[in-house]
């Protein structure tokens, strides 16, 4: 077992002191011999003049008397105490520190994506769905009025409404129907309310049929 007392706090000067004398034994030399590097005068100067004292004794250290056992017993002491030091050190250390901010961060641009992603559906312009309409316009007879009754069907003005092309086709007896083609927005225009509409015209209008519709 190998011992570092170049950083160690203690002051003191280790074996000679536990004996209570001066002259080195073989417990100093089982601590000079465990020691890893010469400790520093500046910071252990106690260390430092007991370590040159037995290391001028090199030469007698396998004849000094006395028994290790002290010097086993202080060197225990010093692995036990820098033990304890790491493992304090250890419980300071955050050990999900990082897992956390990891979690975080990953939280954080899984926010942006999502606003990103909002933003972009919120500025998207919105496909409107449309329809062109063929609608057939009955008169009553041979002798109804078909420019005014065209007029009175073009007189409904409606938001997603436009009027398009129209024609007059004869169904028989001299009576002609108005075929009229228009487009609606079909979120906002129903054909049945516009039918509807149409056949308030009643003094022109006997009835209305859509005769084609597809979608744009």
């Amino acid at each position: 077992m190998s011992l570092d007392l170049t950083n160690s706090s203690s002051t003191s000067q280790p074996a000679p002191i536990l004996k209570g004398e001066y002259i080195p034994s073989q417990a100093d030399v089982h601590v000079f011999k465990s020691i890893t590097s010469p400790p520093s005068g500046a910071t252990n100067p106690h260390v430092t003049r007991w370590y040159n004292h037995i290391k001028s004794y090199a030469a007698e250290h396998g004849t000094l008397p006395g028994s290790s056992t002290a010097g086993e017993a202080f060197i225990g002491t010093q692995v036990a105490s820098s033990k304890e030091a790491a493992a304090d050190d250890d419980d300071e250390i955050d050990l999900f520190g990082s897992d956390e901010e990891e979690d975080a961060e990953a939280e954080r641009v899984k926010a942006e994506r999502v606003a990103a992603y909002n933003a972009k559906k919120a500025n998207k312009t919105k496909t409107t769905a449309k329809s062109v309409v063929t609608m057939d316009v009955k008169p009553w007879d041979d002798e109804t009025d078909m420019a005014a009754l065209e007029a009175a069907v073009r007189s409904i003005e409606q938001d997603g409404l436009l009027w398009g092309a129209s024609k007059l086709v004869a169904i028989g007896y001299g009576i002609k129907k108005l075929q009229i083609t228009l487009v609606v927005e079909d979120e906002k225009v129903s054909t049945d309310e516009l039918q509807e509409k149409i056949a308030e015209f009643e003094d022109y209008v006997q009835s209305t049929d859509i005769a084609a519709m597809q979608k744009l």
